[in-house]
């Protein structure tokens, strides 16, 4: 009896809350008309602007239900989860998924470890029969599940470091040319975002939005440098920002580090070549190495103990 009081008064307490979208529909946020009068204020105190995007509640039952529902799982997802927004944010947009918020990449990653815990403990218990055996499997793919989210965003990262560092060569030697021709940093960074493309084009992109809504320019390519995964992008940045500053000769040093960052991609490429070579040895030796013993070894009773 109780419990079906209680499904009548969900039903009911739900019929209400339809009822109330449809007589009084809730009124349009003021965040998206408020916040482009923010970015310079904000600007101005030091502070990065507010530019996550405003995203529905989902009208009335989402306004009313969707807050504590959320709040329960990123509380759930903060146990499996440990590192904080900001860091787990950059992470996120090195990784290309700048569009995925910090609260949602957690539950993605609770879902997973959730998934893991069913599929393991339900296999197991159905294979062995054995709940003890059937929750130490549980536990091992909920950890698997878990981390498994997190292996693709460091996979992905790793993947998109490689991609800039293979178009930052070009960019570099782009950039110096323009500058050369008499064009300041910012006015080479449009030439190259006019007309290109990558993730190096893209990073440049964020750089000339950001100055846009009012952030210095020196201070975005810093901003920039911070968030991309590539270290020799992150020089490139940096010395573009001290080129705003100073008025440094940023084409010589522009070619000087596409220079140092071939040489560091010569040696890299050498050591991949030496890993392959030695890998290679190892199948052959793993083969052949067992029959040459087989041989070798095959004649020596009948020469210790004579032809018997």
């Amino acid at each position: 009896m109780q419990a079906l009081g209680l499904v009548a008064a969900c039903a009911v307490g739900g019929a209400c809350a339809a009822l109330a979208a449809v007589v009084m529909p809730r009124t349009r946020r003021l965040a998206l008309r408020v916040r482009p009068y923010t970015v310079v204020p904000r600007t101005a105190l030091g502070l990065t602007p507010d530019l996550t995007p405003v995203k529905s509640s989902g009208g009335a039952v989402g306004g009313l239900f969707g807050p504590p529902l959320r709040a329960a799982i990123g509380r759930m997802a903060r146990g499996v989860e440990h590192r904080g927004d900001e860091h787990l944010a950059r992470t996120l947009r090195q990784a290309g998924l700048a569009d995925v918020t910090p609260d949602e990449y957690r539950v993605r990653q609770l879902v997973e470890g959730a998934l893991g815990v069913a599929a393991a403990g339900a296999a197991v218990l159905v294979l062995t029969g054995a709940p003890t055996i059937a929750l130490v499997a549980a536990v091992a793919g909920g950890t698997i599940g878990a981390t498994r989210c997190r292996r693709r965003v460091e996979r992905a990262v790793t993947e998109r470091a490689g991609r800039i560092r293979l178009e930052l060569y070009t960019i570099n030697h782009l950039l110096a040319m323009h500058v050369r021709t008499g064009a300041g940093p910012i006015q080479a960074v449009q030439r190259i975002v006019d007309r290109g493309q990558g993730i190096v084009v893209e990073e440049l992109g964020a750089v000339l939005t950001w100055t846009r809504r009012g952030i210095g320019e020196a201070e975005a390519f810093r901003r920039a440098a911070e968030l991309t995964p590539e270290p020799s992008a992150a020089r490139t940045y940096q010395l573009l920002a001290a080129g705003v500053e100073r008025g440094a000769d940023l084409g010589s040093a522009l070619l000087a580090l596409s220079e140092d960052m071939r040489d560091s991609r010569r040696e890299e490429l050498h050591k991949q070549a030496v890993r392959r070579r030695a890998a290679m040895l190892v199948p052959t030796i793993a083969i052949l190495a067992p029959i040459m013993l087989l041989f070798i070894a095959a004649p020596l009773p009948s020469v210790v103990l004579g032809n018997r």
